[in-house]
């Protein structure tokens, strides 16, 4: 009777350990889980609370730069200048070159911050900044105007340009953010609202050097790529090809063509996580020295 108990007595005590095994187990995992859900938490928690730092800090900036920086209209005068005017009259060239240009006092914003370059404005968004370049184009992606780090950055030149005597394309790069600041509203340029009020279709941009105005051309998103930021090009016929194609890329159908005697201005920002890129092109139609 002994001998024929005890095997059923270990084989129960087995079942006992393996069932309390499979609790233990079970206990680390959801307690594994629990730590995992809770590090994630936060993780993002100190994300999401950096990330209203950074934007209340950057309100600041602006409402400072703007404060205390002089920013007007001008009408034309006798050194005023229509750059290489297209012959079709019909051209919405020849309405937007009857629009003021924009001057802006650069002395209090160059006391401020010496790598500053110029001042630009989006009609139909929120753009409204100084325009600052340095040595790289990594600097100001994480920097605001004042030099603090800032992951919204600030509005910057490719460090290939030239601000002073415009390369055949000039391009600006500024973070999309999720507040509409810096380029976070040049996604508007997307949609009906924007493209279909022709009076958007412009761009002033004030450097301490010259007053200028750049009508839109083309507009449209893509994968990241280098070719679109390519600043200058060795021949005439490597020029028009890239006219050709930024102009074809568009999704909406602008009036006017571009040539190789126009220089044209792009700004450039992120689409998404996944790298694509919303693009806005424009050609310079007026400018006048300071």
């Amino acid at each position: 009777m002994k001998n024929r108990e005890t095997p059923s007595r270990y084989k129960y005590q087995k079942v006992v350990r393996k069932k309390k095994r499979k609790l233990r187990f079970r206990k680390w995992v959801i307690v594994c889980f629990l730590l995992f859900f809770l590090s994630v938490f936060v993780f993002s928690s100190y994300q999401l609370y950096a990330w209203f730092i950074d934007n209340k800090k950057i309100e600041n900036i602006e409402d400072d730069v703007v404060e205390t920086t002089s920013i007007k209209e001008k009408d034309d005068t006798n050194t005023t200048q229509n750059v290489n005017p297209p012959e079709d009259v019909t051209n919405d060239y020849w309405n937007y070159i009857k629009m003021n240009l924009l001057e802006v006092d650069f002395n209090e914003l160059l006391a401020k911050n010496s790598d500053t370059v110029g001042w630009i404005q989006v009609k139909g968004t929120n753009i409204n900044y100084p325009i600052v370049q340095t040595t790289d184009n990594s600097y100001y992606l994480n920097h605001a105007f004042d030099g603090s780090e800032n992951e919204a950055g600030w509005v910057f030149m490719d460090y290939r340009n030239d601000p002073v005597n415009f390369n055949q394309n000039t391009i600006l790069y500024a973070h999309s953010r999720l507040t509409g600041s810096m380029f976070g509203s040049l996604k508007n340029i997307l949609n009906s609202s924007w493209y279909t009020d022709k009076e958007n279709h412009i761009i002033r941009l004030s450097t301490p050097t010259e007053n200028t105005m750049w009508q839109v051309f083309s507009v449209y998103t893509i994968p990241k790529e280098s070719y679109y930021i390519t600043p200058s090009f060795s021949t005439d016929e490597a020029y028009q090809k890239f006219l050709n194609t930024i102009k074809n890329r568009s999704e909406v159908e602008f009036s006017g063509d571009v040539n190789t005697s126009d220089i044209v201005l792009t700004l450039s920002t992120c689409q998404d996580n996944f790298g694509n890129r919303i693009v806005m092109h424009a050609k310079l139609i007026k400018k006048e020295l300071r």
